[in-house]
């Protein structure tokens, strides 16, 4: 979620004086702690120094807005906690009246982002959490915008490689907690829309990432201890591969696992034919390949 829409409303400057009651110093400026009533019904109580908010205070917007924190020289500057009008918060840290530093910011609609901040915006390394659907983001972050070398963790399954533009883009892979991983890669594909306007047909392109299977491996860590291997009963051991001479006929629900088909996807969740894929491997006969399903949409 965007935190465009909550931007800090605009505090009145030092000219702005309007009611004061407090400690001044020799010179007659606003000096020590003090209260203020601005001409624009905000309030600001807190330290003052020559005339200007300085030192640690709270300033209320007549929005219901409000800014409790550090100030330097009439800006927000060093750690802060801003509450938007629409109950959205950032808690951290601020730099000439921006977010600045290590922060974490609290959406309206429940989703998080705790990470870095540069000039108001998510910038470095940081984490977004998905409070609908309880996946989250962990990478870097350019300009308010994922990019760069991430991960996206599901509930059952992450992808990891690289965003741009909020999209995943080449090589990357998922990793299951069934115990496989599929390789792959994001290609950008344009896909036609057709709109009317003003009668005439207008086509527009719109490029949208899709997946492409290459390959199924283990998890690289994931190394189960196989029981000691006994001779078939029957001549058919279910979900397993037929030994070097035949072991049998499989029974004829059991479909043999075909070559890893080349499915595509739009963003970054595989369908639940993926894990159903995903059988036993052969011991002696060398590893089948697994097939996986087309990845729904995210």
């Amino acid at each position: 979620m965007s935190d465009l829409g909550s931007e800090e409303l605009e505090e009145e400057g030092e000219n702005d004086l309007g009611e004061y009651d407090g400690e001044r110093n020799e010179a007659g400026e606003r000096h020590g702690h003090g209260k203020a009533r601005l001409p624009n019904g905000d309030t600001y109580e807190g330290s003052y120094q020559h005339g200007k908010r300085h030192g640690q205070g709270i300033y209320k917007f007549k929005s219901g807005a409000r800014y409790i924190g550090e100030y330097v020289k009439n800006k927000k500057h060093g750690r802060g906690t801003f509450i938007y009008p629409d109950g959205s918060r950032y808690e951290g840290e601020w730099a000439d009246d921006r977010r600045h530093g290590y922060g974490v910011y609290y959406y309206v609609n429940n989703d998080t982002y705790t990470g870095e901040w540069f000039a108001h915006q998510r910038h470095g390394q940081g984490t977004y959490f998905y409070a609908e659907t309880g996946s989250k983001y962990v990478g870097t972050w350019v300009n308010g915008q994922q990019e760069g070398m991430a991960e996206l963790i599901h509930l059952n399954h992450r992808y990891q490689g690289k965003f741009l533009n909020k999209n995943p883009v080449g090589p990357g892979k998922y990793v299951f907690d069934i115990g496989c991983e599929q390789h792959g890669e994001y290609r950008l594909t344009d896909v036609e829309r057709g709109e009317e306007e003003e009668e005439e047909e207008v086509t527009l392109m719109t490029v949208v990432p899709k997946w492409k299977a290459t390959s199924i491996t283990e998890l690289a860590l994931w190394t189960p201890t196989l029981p000691e291997e006994q001779p078939p009963v029957d001549g058919t051991i279910q979900e397993e591969a037929p030994g070097p001479e035949g072991g049998g006929e499989p029974a004829e629900d059991d479909q043999a696992l075909a070559d890893l088909s080349e499915g595509e996807a739009d963003l970054t969740r595989p369908g639940e034919d993926d894990e159903d894929a995903t059988k036993e491997e052969g011991r002696e006969d060398g590893q089948e390949e697994l097939r996986y399903g087309a990845i729904d949409q995210e």
